[in-house]
């Protein structure tokens, strides 16, 4: 995107030097990155910047309107529904696209957000490393706004923490040492000091939860959320006994379960904006557009890209049982934005929020990016590629 400084890196870059940025990022925590990490950053000009972030503000205004939690109270399954929601979500991810528009020139295109944590303590450590081991100018960085490394863990620290103690904080997942992003729960415990705790692990007495701390018996308080319901009911008959999280319990949530419906695929319909490709609830669509080959279709209750279709046909649509869960989305026409030294790759760019209680808006903090050769952004549309995988974009300050 910045072509003299992508000529730079592609001339300066070794595979020699891959790997030992490679060997260094695994040293902290050895085997725990699952996931493959692309050969380079994205460098991201001041101008493509300012568009990211006009578009994230504009949706930021949507999910700030009072009648937001009115409209998405639809969105939450009755089944995952849980008590004592707060009025905010404490942490927001858009992801775009970086496309071409029919004039030819790059611009920022939403391809989904959700109201749920992604890679908050792994996207501090790892550009970290890769400036040890790559020449990156001193303008460039993956914070977002006035955010610097202290300033950004200092705001991290209070959403996830708040008020309470570090020990009666953390962060529930299932399974989380064998989750294929696992490499950020142990970043987030290095930053932060909170520990990864399975669902099976929480003790219930009462309302009250409680865990095992250097094997003492320790009140949970604040619950840095990593459950997703889907993930669970699939692995449901392989858990055992584990505590309902639907109850009504005497915690607090960083973010609250149910902040993952309301800002999710389901709002999408609600924007409207030039970088937001137009979308559809399926059971509000009239006639079936003609060109279909334009159209993605997304299931709303899933996740990592799971169920969605990329080549529509009519009949995939009149298949769809239950079409209040399911919308159409206008395709949008990713760019070969990023050089490589055999096909260029493709890029998405992730935008992290952070909203501290008290605050009137979320704001932008730091990201991530993903880079991809194939169809769909991901691992198991890139098998056998180079320079794709995990990435960060470096903004120009």
């Amino acid at each position: 995107m910045i072509p003299d400084l992508r000529k730079k890196f592609n001339e300066s870059f070794t595979k020699e030097r891959y790997e030992a940025f490679l060997k260094d990022l695994d040293s902290r925590h050895p085997g725990a990155i699952e996931f493959r990490i692309a050969e380079t950053p994205v460098f991201v000009p001041s101008s493509f910047g300012k568009k990211v972030i006009d578009a994230c503000e504009n949706i930021v205004d949507v999910i700030t309107d009072p009648v937001f939690k009115r409209v998405t109270d639809r969105s939450i399954p009755k089944t995952d529904f849980v008590p004592n929601e707060n009025d905010r979500a404490h942490m927001i991810a858009f992801d775009f696209g970086v496309c071409e528009n029919e004039s030819g020139e790059l611009e920022p295109q939403l391809i989904e957000m959700q109201g749920f944590p992604t890679l908050f303590g792994f996207q501090v450590y790892y550009p970290s490393i890769l400036k040890k081991h790559f020449d990156i100018p001193g303008n460039f960085s993956q914070f977002l706004g006035e955010y610097e490394e202290d300033s950004y863990l200092r705001d991290l620290r209070s959403v996830i923490v708040g008020n309470e103690q570090v020990e009666n904080t953390i962060l529930l997942e299932i399974k989380p040492h064998e989750q294929k992003t696992r490499i950020d729960f142990y970043c987030t415990q290095d930053y932060l000091g909170i520990q990864p705790v399975c669902i099976t692990e929480l003790m219930q007495e009462g309302k009250q939860l409680f865990y095992l701390k250097d094997g003492i018996k320790t009140r949970v308080k604040r619950i840095y959320n990593r459950v997703i319901f889907d993930d669970l009911y699939a692995q449901k008959d392989k858990l055992g006994k584990y505590v309902d999280i639907t109850q009504d319990l005497d915690v607090e949530w960083v973010p609250h379960p149910n902040w993952f419906y309301r800002i999710s695929k389901f709002t999408l319909p609600f924007i409207r904006h030039p970088y937001v490709p137009k979308t559809f609830f399926l059971d509000e669509i009239k006639q079936i557009p003609n060109d279909l080959q334009n159209y993605v279709l997304k299931p709303l209750f899933s996740f990592a890209g799971q169920g969605v279709l990329i080549d529509v046909k009519k009949e995939d649509i009149e298949k769809v049982k239950d079409p209040g869960d399911w919308i159409l989305q206008k395709k949008v026409k990713y760019a070969d934005v990023i050089k490589t030294p055999d096909d260029p790759a493709k890029a998405e760019i992730r935008i992290m929020y952070l909203w501290k209680d008290g605050w009137d808006r979320p704001k932008p903090a730091i990201n991530l990016a993903r880079l991809s050769k194939g169809k769909m952004i991901g691992v198991r549309y890139n098998q056998d590629k180079s320079w794709v995988g995990g990435s960060v974009a470096l903004f120009e300050k």
